[in-house]
């Protein structure tokens, strides 16, 4: 009877934690060809100095068939952005799922899998808000191999040093977000991979 009652809670407590993982949702998984330009599937690109390159990358993966490579060159006054969403120039650089249909309350805020190599470089993650308002959340690779990386939306703060001339500027994170970017910052450069990135269930 104890082996009974046992064997049913273990049951019930990874039932329990298999839907708790299964409420995330998946919006970008990087599966498609990784092409750029106007016509591209992801928006990238690079100035005053600084250089990325962007590719798919089968063999380093966290999931399914491929990850997003970058490699990068972050110079002192340089910048640059690695970009999916909606209202970007690269126009098939979409997520798999529409913004629209997404119920932005049931979910706290983005997180995705980065493949590190303990570089100590710090990388900007940018989201852009339905009034073209840009928010930031800074991580470090501090660590080797993949990592699920969560930033949460109340920890994002709004960048300073830049906003597009359409910006509503009003410090309010508006839903439903358009797009999201990497950006390495200056002085750093190396190589790092992103796979599977989620909005993170409340």
């Amino acid at each position: 009877m104890k082996k009974s009652l046992l064997l049913a809670a273990l049951i019930l407590a990874f039932s329990v934690v298999s839907f708790a993982q299964g409420d995330n949702l998946i919006i970008d998984d990087f599966e498609t060809p990784i092409i750029g330009g106007l016509d591209g599937t992801i928006d990238f690109g690079s100035g005053n100095g600084s250089s990325v390159e962007v590719s798919s990358e089968p063999e380093i993966k966290y999931s399914n068939d491929s990850s997003l490579k970058v490699v990068y060159d972050a110079v002192a006054g340089g910048y640059m952005w690695i970009a999916r969403g909606f209202d970007l120039d690269a126009q098939n650089a979409g997520w798999l799922v529409d913004p629209q249909d997404i119920i932005w309350d049931d979910y706290s805020g983005l997180a995705f899998y980065m493949y590190g190599s303990d570089s100590k470089n710090r990388i900007a993650v940018d989201v852009k808000d339905s009034g073209n308002e840009v928010w930031r959340f800074i991580i470090n690779d501090d660590f080797n191999g993949w990592k699920e990386v969560v930033c949460l939306f109340d920890q994002f703060v709004v960048r300073d040093d830049w906003q597009p001339e359409s910006s509503d500027k009003n410090s309010v994170i508006d839903f439903p977000l358009k797009s999201y970017q990497f950006e390495p910052l200056p002085e750093s450069s190396g190589t790092l991979y992103f796979d599977r990135v989620e909005l993170i269930k409340k």
